[in-house]
């Protein structure tokens, strides 16, 4: 308990959550390319947004997907160390990466 009267949030939850950022932000790059390259072609949700509304609704999906399962995983659990952390700075870092056009010219 906080010095609030509030309980503090596991830590194990608190890395769930952080890891499934890190997935979300990875899919959205992963989608991104695989459009890019003509393997893969989101459905268009929302007409003026075009299939960039298909990509971002399927990599939302991921993260809340990462979340729920992680979450359940992890929320009792005192999760050491930095690796939770560190994937999802990674993850985040790659799905960036993935997400700009210099990338898709060299496919």
């Amino acid at each position: 308990m906080t010095s609030q009267g509030h309980e503090a949030p596991a830590p194990g939850a608190v890395h769930a959550a952080f890891l499934a950022a890190g997935i979300g932000s990875f899919a959205m790059g992963f989608i991104t390319v695989l459009h890019e390259a003509g393997v893969y072609s989101a459905p268009t949700i929302y007409g003026p947004a075009g299939g960039v509304s298909g990509r971002t609704t399927f990599a939302v999906a991921a993260w809340l997907i990462a979340w729920a399962v992680l979450h359940r995983l992890w929320r009792r659990r005192p999760i050491r160390g930095a690796v939770p952390g560190v994937a999802c700075a990674l993850l985040v870092l790659a799905g960036l990466l993935c997400t700009f056009p210099p990338l898709w010219q060299l496919l």
